[in-house]
């Protein structure tokens, strides 16, 4: 049985985490290329896909009825020039570290919820030095439909043994906003992907931030307990 009084933080891993978006964008771009894909750029892509999973980006901008299989070895293709362009330049999004030490230090359990891929969340976990920070990592092969359906956060927060309207969650992108809307939880938008007023057609965005310089996790508990108890009066 789920217990209400936890809380927890669940967050997307790239835009969020470290500031890689750029880099997955461009892999992209490249591979798209490949097949002839004209008039595709980055900002298109971090606008209308980012935070999907890859077979959902190829079949939104490649091919609608292309196979798991063929998606699978383009999507692998695609990681590996991200890895490669991000090696020497990943860290962690300022004010990272700390936030999740105060966070931790206040008993509030810590998630991933990402539309990358394992061999993409061992790499990134583990050049960021966090491996070990959350105690539930959950990807697209784990649930049934990827962001922006809410499955990918919904199952971090029954792996947390957390109420989804007691989870906050930290997105970059559009779909993962979405995506904890339908969840039932409120967000917490960072702008290295989008703009903040990219945000504004959402309700659950209790926060805007640029990086987590500053943020405080019982300042963002307080106002998620006064949102969850406006929408029972």
């Amino acid at each position: 049985m789920l217990n209400i009084e936890r809380h927890a933080f669940i967050f997307d891993m790239d835009g969020v985490l470290t500031d890689n978006m750029r880099f997955h964008a461009d892999a992209w771009v490249d591979l798209f290329r490949d097949f002839g894909l004209q008039g595709l750029d980055a900002e298109r892509y971090l606008v209308e896909t980012a935070g999907m999973k890859g077979l959902d980006v190829l079949r939104y901008f490649l091919d609608p009825n292309i196979s798991e299989t063929e998606a699978g070895r383009l999507t692998e293709l695609k990681d590996f020039l991200y890895r490669v362009r991000s090696r020497d330049l990943m860290k962690p999004l300022p004010g990272l570290e700390k936030f999740l030490d105060l966070a931790e230090s206040q008993c509030v359990r810590l998630g991933v919820g990402t539309g990358s891929g394992s061999k993409n969340i061992n790499y990134t976990l583990g050049m960021l030095n966090m491996a070990e920070k959350f105690q539930a990592v959950v990807d697209p092969s784990q649930v049934r439909s990827g962001k922006p359906h809410p499955d990918i956060f919904l199952h971090v927060a029954a792996l947390l043994d957390v109420q989804p309207s007691a989870c906050i969650v930290f997105e970059d992108a559009l779909p993962g906003v979405e995506a904890a809307q339908r969840a039932g939880m409120q967000c917490v938008a960072v702008t290295t992907t989008n703009s903040a007023s990219d945000f504004r057609s959402f309700d659950n965005i209790i926060a805007i931030i640029d990086n987590f310089v500053g943020l405080s996790p019982a300042g963002l508990l307080q106002k998620l307990s006064g949102r969850v108890s406006s929408t029972l009066i």
